[in-house]
Formats: C-alpha cells, structure tokens, sequence
C-alpha cells in the first residue's frame, strides 16, 4: 500500500518546506527531498522539483535551518559558520548534526514513514553541494536502505567517523562531479565507497562543480531515477509486491 501524499501539516511549522505533487494527479509512490547548497533558499529546488516532473514521485525541497550572517541572505546546512582567512569564503564542512536529525528524524522518520505510510526504499534524496553532503549523512546514517542519494559536488563530511558506522550503507548513491577543480577529489571518493557499498561516480567535462546544464550531464541522473524510482501503473490493484 503506498504512503499518502505529504502535507505541511505532516511537518513542524518551523520548517520551511515546499511540497510539489507528483504530475497528472498520479498516486505518490515515491518521495524525492531537495536540498539546495549553502547561501540558496529552497524556491529554487522547488522550481528543480517542478522541472524534474518525476512519475508517481512528489517533491520536498526543505530550505536550510541556519540563516547566514550580515544580512547575506540565503541559508546553509552547518552546525557553524567558519570563513578561509585567505579567501573570506566559507567552509561546506562545518558538520551537519542538527541538519541530519531534521531531515532524517523529522522528515523521513516521523513525518514520511510515520504519518504518510511511506517505506525507507520509497524515499530518495537530491542535494547539491552542502546540502548533497546532509544527504550523504543521512543515507549513511540511516540503518536501512533508502531509494538513493543524487549528489552533485557533494562529498561525505570529515565529521562523520567512519569507524562508528557500524556497517556500509545499503543506500546506492550517484555522485556527479566536474573533470576539474571539483570539491569531489579522489580521496573523497574512497570515503564515500568506504561508507557506501553502491557508489556510482559521473565526472562532467566541465572547470568546478555545479547544478546540470545540459542534457549529457543531466541524462546518469534520470537514469539513476528510472532504476530507483517505483512504479504501481501497470499493476493490477490489489497486487501484492514481493520483496
């Protein structure tokens, strides 16, 4: 029996969310969470989602808990605010324990699983950049399998201590990074496959990480989705699936 489409009433108000539901009036079978990179603000994933138009597949772009500071605009992931002192950037890496329990806690648990009727397999994940990287957390911390995790620029925090994760995670994930200058260097992929047992690794030709521009950047990640995503058109009602 598939989870019911998710409300704002599903969640805590105090989380700024945007629910998009699946196109045609088809059933929500699946669940895919957006979450933007550092210094965005969920409209434009909630755009993404609309864009996206994913069968049977509504979208949750939550925005990030954490304001940023002197009026900058914009919100990110971290637990804290740190800038290179060299090129007054800010750091992605700055740990994502509140961000983690939010999406993974509230969201998923409690208001997707819980109250919606949702299974952890039905549930995906699309994060760019810091917020690729709660993704990774998320799924890496989960003690299941979820559907997956897109990440795109995003890598597995230095924060979490692979020895405490108990087993690797079951969760396949794709990782989409550019040829050069990518925060995704190879010693980041090790990571990720020392957390991971499926890690599939897309390299664009392109100079720095950044949302898919084009249909070849673009085309591993529908395909990710078409392997991932469920689908009950075709079954007959009352079917029952075997897992």
């Amino acid at each position: 029996m598939p989870g019911r489409l998710p409300s704002k009433e599903d969640f805590p108000s105090s989380v700024n969310l945007s629910i998009t539901p699946p196109p045609n009036s088809q059933q929500a079978v699946n669940v895919l969470i957006l979450l933007h990179g550092l210094g965005d603000r969920n409209a434009s994933f909630t755009k993404l989602g609309q864009q996206l138009s994913l069968p049977e597949t509504a979208c949750i772009a939550i925005q990030a808990p954490n304001p940023l500071p002197f009026d900058l605009g914009g919100f990110h992931w971290g637990d804290d605010l740190i800038f290179d002192q060299k090129t007054g950037e800010m750091d992605m890496d700055t740990g994502f324990k509140t961000s983690t329990k939010l999406v993974l806690n509230t969201i998923i648990k409690e208001g997707l699983m819980e109250k919606c009727g949702y299974k952890a397999r039905e549930i995906m994940i699309f994060g760019y950049a810091q917020g690729a990287m709660v993704g990774l957390q998320v799924a890496a911390e989960y003690d299941g399998e979820l559907g997956g995790v897109v990440s795109v620029g995003g890598i597995l925090s230095l924060s979490v201590p692979l020895k405490a994760l108990d087993k690797k995670s079951r969760t396949p994930i794709i990782v989409c990074k550019a040829a050069r200058g990518s925060a995704v260097t190879d010693g980041a992929v090790s990571r990720l496959k020392d957390a991971f047992e499926f890690v599939e690794v897309k390299e664009w030709r392109r100079n720095g990480d950044g949302m898919p521009s084009n249909r070849d950047e673009m085309m591993p990640i529908m395909q990710f989705f078409a392997r991932r995503l469920r689908s009950t058109r075709g079954v007959p009602a009352g079917s029952v699936e075997l897992t």
